[in-house]
């Protein structure tokens, strides 16, 4: 009876941690996914020109992927609950202040300031769950859970973020994430594990370099789409650029202590992973940027509207990213990745032909499922090819690199099809037909960068994994 009374009780504990720690990354997600509904009509309160706009996702972004390898190094030297409980501190705040902006520098300033949050929380979480659970049945059931919430966080960001934007404002979008994250906040320190602090040193120089680096390059490629080329405003943050990140470099060759170790580049299949990460990205961030643009300004769609009109891909996502173990040990990650890639790459030139006579069913819908099945088949091997052969002391580095090549392929990707976008002349036929001459330009530009994605993945990913499974095959050919 005492036993039966320690198992109900520690399984409470489990369920209770497990729902905390899903509970604050679906927070995250849902945030991230809910911006791209409310564009248009953040653009026409704020007033934001069509460039000015993709700071309101870039401003997030780019401070998400340049903190997220500090925000993990973070939680291990100060403690993972300790900090976990900082992160969603600061990005429930950042929420709110996003809620209430009363102008465009405003909320710009208020995304970035959630992007910090968000640095936190994620990698946080991710830790605290593998501290939690132990390695075999229970393990694999909660990394289960994580990885389908962040599939239904994205699908439902989308809704939700449709639903509160059509019946009330964008705004409120923002403001729910404030009572969940106070909830969240009051919760960890009754049931999360504490950590204990260990030794160590921040790459302090490391991150704030790659941040105000790549936040360079973005804003001098998106300056360029006003000013030009040979503008002051885009020559000075494009060399600040080049100076802050040539910084980064030497201060990694450097650093004793490194925020990204520069030796996990030594192997092709895993710098082809990250270049491949973030070229992907930078097209598929374009596609929810702009796709969602078009339905509402082109097709008339309401933002719920907007939000349910990609179900034909997350569906199609959801179901295909779980066949993937069985598709892996039939066919191997390098040629799903290469079908993957592939698959998506004819999904996005499909859907750039769109115009303003394009309709829902046949010019996206069903290009959206061929973006779903790529997507569904690319990201695992993505990620497994990105902490491929690793060390057990860099695979913490790894796993943050990938992630912050997700985030900064996004940023650099849209401010990338944002200045492609606006290189379009005016089309005739008025406003619309504007839109979706930029949305297919952009979306073109997409479609360049999974080309590349593809090209690399060919050259640098595959191949490896192919002389990896000849030396596996050469002792049963030998005998």
């Amino acid at each position: 009876m005492p036993r039966t009374a320690t198992t109900a009780t520690k399984n409470k504990k489990s369920t209770a941690i497990l729902a905390i720690i899903l509970v604050s990354y679906f927070m995250i997600l849902l945030d991230n996914s809910t911006i791209f509904t409310g564009l248009p009509g953040i653009q026409a309160e704020m007033g934001y020109t069509a460039t000015g706009l993709a700071w309101v996702q870039d401003a997030y972004t780019l401070v998400f992927g340049g903190l997220l390898l500090l925000g993990a190094r973070a939680g291990d030297l100060l403690g993972r609950r300790r900090i976990f409980i900082i992160g969603l501190a600061v990005f429930a705040t950042a929420s709110l202040l996003i809620g209430l902006a009363p102008n465009g520098q405003w909320l710009i300033g208020a995304r970035a300031l959630q992007g910090v949050g968000a640095a936190v929380v994620a990698p946080s979480s991710l830790s605290l769950l593998t501290a939690s659970f132990a390695p075999g049945r229970e393990r694999t059931r909660a990394v289960a859970w994580y990885g389908a919430t962040a599939g239904i966080g994205a699908s439902l960001g989308l809704v939700i973020g449709g639903a509160l934007a059509h019946w009330i404002s964008w705004r409120a979008g923002f403001f729910i994430n404030v009572p969940i994250g106070a909830a969240m906040i009051l919760l960890a320190p009754r049931y999360l594990p504490a950590s204990p602090r260990s030794t160590g040193r921040f790459d302090v120089t490391g991150a704030v370099t790659a941040t105000l680096g790549m936040g360079a390059l973005v804003f001098g490629i998106i300056s360029s789409a006003d000013a030009g080329w040979l503008a002051r405003l885009t020559i000075l943050p494009l060399g600040a650029a080049v100076v802050l990140l040539a910084v980064f470099v030497a201060n990694e060759w450097r650093a004793g202590q490194p925020i990204m170790p520069l030796r996990l580049f030594a192997s092709r299949e895993r710098s082809g992973a990250y270049l491949a990460r973030m070229l992907y990205m930078g097209a598929m961030i374009g596609f929810f940027y702009f796709t969602t643009q078009f339905l509402q300004d082109v097709l008339g769609f309401n933002p719920l509207q907007a939000g349910m009109a990609f179900f034909p891909m997350t569906v199609v996502n959801f179901a295909v990213a779980l066949a993937i173990p069985r598709l892996t040990a039939r066919f191997g990650n390098a040629a799903l990745l290469a079908a993957g890639v592939a698959v998506t790459l004819a999904g996005m030139v499909w859907l750039s032909r769109l115009s303003v006579g394009t309709s829902y069913l046949a010019g996206v819908a069903l290009p959206m499922v061929l973006l779903g099945i790529g997507q569904g088949l690319a990201f695992a091997p993505l990620t497994s090819a990105g902490i491929a052969k690793v060390t057990a002391a860099d695979s913490g580095a790894a796993s943050g690199l990938v992630n912050t090549a997700h985030q900064l392929g996004s940023s650099l990707g849209l401010a990338v099809l944002v200045t492609a976008a606006a290189a379009t002349s005016r089309a005739d036929g008025g406003a619309r037909a504007a839109i979706a001459g930029h949305v297919s330009a952009a979306l073109t530009a997409g479609s360049v960068m999974l080309a590349l994605c593809l090209l690399a993945s060919l050259a640098l990913i595959v191949p490896a994994e192919i002389a990896a499974r000849s030396a596996r095959d050469a002792p049963w050919r030998t005998a």
